[in-house]
């Protein structure tokens, strides 16, 4: 442990390189795990860039529902390449090293592509709200105009927000110890090693995860009540069996999604355990971009019947 406390200083107290404990500290669980990763990355890798091909090339799934999809793919391949690769490194590694640099990178692009993750899943249910609930203006409501704003939108306030949180974090002075107990840099295990007052940036980090995942669980919300409301009111089982099978794999993304981050992020503070929330973080950082991609796929027949054509073609 004596290596891993020790600090690098460039002056003062402040470190110019961070020791990532990674997942697991036993030997014997070094090479599974990283076998175990990185078959979930590559899955990862494979399934959302092959999404995003076979969406960007069938024009059968040129519509805002796959519009929204691929870019939900984008940011699932993005914030899983911020942290798989490192990781695996990690696992080979003796002493998992990260320089001040990557690791403010790493933080700055996480956070980007995990935020905009979020508005993306309410601009989708935005979407289906339009097409079950007001099929006769679709096309106006969800022109390409309203599609790219919407993405646009979301992409422009993640990167001010990753930008605001992560220069609080790296402006604040690493003194207790250069140890991130964590597999990645993450702004909570981070902020845990600073000697700087942390009030602040607990503060902001809190009121913009609070008005992100509120915000967009209340269009997801009100969209599926309006959905719901609709579905009901259909005369035909048919019409009705449709209507859910378009949302069923939207909702299976939500729901497992926003169970992990409410699980991470608004459980109380004195509750906060590392090692709970590393487990957490494994899930939503690498298990649920691989999910998305088997979800969106296997579940959807439009997708399946552009994979049938591509490969006979």
């Amino acid at each position: 442990m004596e290596d891993m406390i020790n600090l690098n200083e460039t002056s003062g107290n402040q470190v110019t390189e961070f020791i990532l404990l990674g997942i697991t500290n036993s030997p014997e669980l070094q090479g599974p795990l990283f076998l175990l990763f990185f078959l979930n990355y590559m899955a990862t890798v494979v399934g959302n860039l092959g999404l995003i091909i076979l969406m960007s090339i069938d024009s059968h799934l040129q519509t805002p529902m796959y519009f929204f999809l691929k870019h939900l793919a984008f940011v699932d391949f993005g914030y899983s390449t911020a942290i798989g690769p490192k990781m695996l490194v990690g696992f080979m590694e003796e002493k998992n090293v990260i320089s001040n640099n990557e690791c403010a990178t790493q933080l700055f692009f996480f956070q980007v592509f995990i935020t905009s993750e979020v508005f993306i899943l309410s601009a989708m249910a935005y979407d289906r709200y339009v097409a079950i609930c007001k099929p006769l203006l679709y096309m106006v409501m969800m022109s390409d105009l309203v599609c790219w704003l919407l993405v646009a939108i979301s992409y422009l306030y993640s990167i001010m927000v990753s930008l605001l949180v992560t220069i609080k974090v790296f402006t604040s002075s690493f003194c207790k110890s250069n140890v991130i107990r964590h597999f990645y840099c993450e702004s909570l295990p981070l902020l845990s090693i600073t000697c700087s007052d942390t009030s602040e940036v607990e503060l902001i980090i809190m009121t913009l995860s609070v008005f992100v995942l509120v915000s967009s669980l209340f269009i997801i919300l009100v969209s599926y009540m309006f959905i719901l409301v609709s579905i009901l009111r259909m005369n035909s089982s048919e019409g009705k069996h449709k209507a859910f099978s378009t949302c069923g794999s939207h909702l299976t993304g939500v729901v497992i999604f926003y169970g992990t981050l409410l699980f991470m992020y608004l459980q109380p503070q004195s509750n906060h355990s590392f090692d709970t929330d590393k487990m957490a973080s494994v899930f939503y950082t690498l298990v649920i971009p691989m999910l998305n991609s088997l979800i969106y796929s296997l579940r959807n027949k439009e997708v399946k019947d552009a994979l049938k054509r591509l490969f006979k073609n």
